[in-house]
């Protein structure tokens, strides 16, 4: 199963149908999932479902229609246990981005970290999980795959916000700023703190 995000709510790619029974399901053609993209982006439906048997499958199909974009991220916890977030178009956010050509993911999420808040000395304990989102770029739906990984840091300096990304401001949070800041977040991050 892949829960994948359209403005917070979930389109869930599933190979078993008695999850779809009371939901709204989808086909999994190009228009249909669309519609069904469109319908939870409008916030006409607060969850939609798209089945296909074959779960290794389902993912491949679903990226031929709405193409796909990698990107990695961290979790960055320094020496004094806080995390490190961003703050985006009005949102709680972890520093994350595309993937470039010849990196691998985990390089991707150590760059992207490094460039987005100006901490440096990053090193990756491990992979946490990937979340997937959609999002509209020059008029078209686009799906973000994200790797995520546990990072450490003993980085004192100053936080550097990535102004040309929109990026207002970079901060550590305890563990109770942590869950004020994830009152206004995406579901994707939610789920990072779920465990």
């Amino acid at each position: 199963m892949y829960k994948v995000f359209v403005n917070d709510s979930p389109l869930i790619l599933t190979n078993t149908l008695t999850e779809t029974v009371n939901g709204n399901y989808f086909l999994l053609n190009g228009r249909s999932i669309k519609s069904a993209i469109k319908a939870l982006a409008k916030k006409k439906l607060s969850e939609a479902y798209i089945y296909h048997p074959n779960t290794e499958e389902i993912l491949k199909k679903f990226t031929k229609k709405i193409p796909l974009v990698v990107a990695a991220g961290g979790v960055v916890t320094n020496k004094k246990g806080k995390v490190l977030f961003i703050y985006r178009n009005d949102k709680w956010d972890l520093p994350k981005g595309k993937l470039d050509k010849g990196e691998t993911i985990e390089e991707c999420a150590l760059r992207e970290v490094e460039e987005e808040t100006g901490v440096q000395g990053l090193v990756i304990e491990n992979y946490l999980k990937t979340t997937y989102h959609v999002f509209k770029r020059k008029g078209k739906f686009k799906l973000k795959e994200v790797h995520w990984y546990a990072m450490k840091t003993n980085y004192k300096g100053p936080l550097k916000a990535e102004k040309s990304e929109g990026i207002k401001k970079v901060k550590w949070k305890d563990p109770v700023q942590i869950s004020e800041a994830l009152q206004n977040s995406y579901a994707n991050i939610t789920l990072l703190f779920e465990h």
